[in-house]
């Protein structure tokens, strides 16, 4: 397994993230919620090492 690059850069509520290919993702993070423009998913933090994600509807109408 190699090692990986990756940077976050925090301004208040928003985060960038940054791969060594440059830049990756933005998250918004209020409290125990947060939400990734990339995965498109909601995630709750939860006590000790758990958390709660719904990601985005992958149904069709």
């Amino acid at each position: 397994m190699g090692l990986v690059f990756r940077s976050r850069k925090k301004f208040g509520p928003l985060i960038l993230n940054f791969t060594e290919n440059g830049y990756s993702s933005w998250s918004f993070k209020i409290g125990r919620w947060s939400w990734n423009s990339k995965t498109r998913a909601h995630r709750v933090d939860l006590p000790g090492p758990l958390s709660w994600k719904q990601d985005k509807s992958r149904s069709k109408s």
